[in-house]
């Protein structure tokens, strides 16, 4: 009997929550998973998973158990692809959480090229505005966008994101142009998942708050460039998400000087003491690609 059996099995019916989406994972049957875990358990004398017909969690014993051989099976994991040595070597699926045009325009490109010098590597991107649980639904890293604030997790700051504030030649004609953010709410605005704009006075360099308003509300850029470029309002963004309609005039940049500069995206990743070799390649990768600090 290998000493292995039924822990791979194990650990990924904790990452997935269920036997079924572990057998999915794995390529395997359900009930293979079930006897798999089920042998472990009489081989280790324990319970490690409480069964019911709605979820499967883990006991006290079995959490104890998978913080030990989860670090174990990832240092496996990279030793073994260690002495593999060359990078075409690496292997194995990459999960990736990410949202925005950064996320679709510059980053999905560049783990594409990824992959490509990599044959072995897959890659699966889950482009999801709502903050996901990486641990939870098995994400190895996220890109994320704004200003970061959750311990839980380690982050690197990605890329400094340049905002900038605009709106169409003819919302501007017809509503005038602020010339201090307080004025915003004064003015229709195009509302992505918060109703309040940080901009920074040139001067100080104190931030300035502003509570804003609109009837175009969207928690995507392009539809955000869109309502926009119809004059529904003031788009305020980082300036890739503008750029074209900005270059092709139909866009005008105003409050130039009072950005806020505190936007970053930043790649998010569980805080793990082992992180698969392919993981932290593709990191590198983009890092050094983008060439964040």
């Amino acid at each position: 009997m290998a000493v292995w059996d039924g822990i791979s099995e194990f650990l990924m019916v904790v990452e997935t929550g269920s036997f079924t989406a572990a057998s999915k994972r794995l390529g395997v049957s359900t009930s293979h998973i079930s006897r798999q875990v089920a042998r472990l358990e009489e081989r280790l004398g324990v319970k490690l998973l409480a069964r019911s017909t709605r979820i499967v969690r883990l006991t006290d014993l079995g959490g104890a158990y998978h913080a030990k051989m989860s670090d174990l099976a990832t240092a496996i994991d990279e030793a073994n692809q260690s002495v593999a040595g060359a990078a075409a070597n690496l292997s194995g699926l990459i999960r990736v959480s990410a949202a925005g045009i950064f996320a679709e325009e510059v980053v999905a490109p560049l783990l594409a090229r990824f992959a490509r010098e990599n044959p072995r590597i897959s890659i699966e991107m889950d482009f999801n505005t709502q903050r996901v649980n990486l641990i939870d639904q098995g994400f190895d890293f996220a890109v994320r966008y704004g200003v970061f604030a959750d311990s839980e997790f380690i982050a690197r700051k990605l890329v400094n994101r340049q905002m900038v504030c605009a709106a169409s030649p003819e919302f501007l004609q017809r509503n005038g142009t602020p010339q201090h953010p307080s004025e915003l709410g004064d003015y229709d605005c195009l509302q992505t998942n918060h109703d309040r704009w940080r901009f920074c006075e040139p001067k100080t360099g104190n931030p300035v708050d502003v509570r804003i308003r609109g009837r175009w509300i969207a928690n995507n850029g392009h539809a955000l460039r869109a309502g926009a470029i119809a004059g529904l309002g003031i788009a305020y963004a980082p300036s890739e998400n503008l750029a074209s309609a900005i270059n092709a005039g139909l866009l005008v940049p105003i409050l130039s000087g009072y950005e806020d500069p505190s936007r970053f995206s930043w790649i998010v990743f569980p805080e793990k003491r082992y992180m698969p070799l392919r993981v932290r390649k593709a990191i590198d990768y983009l890092f050094r690609e983008i060439g964040g600090s």
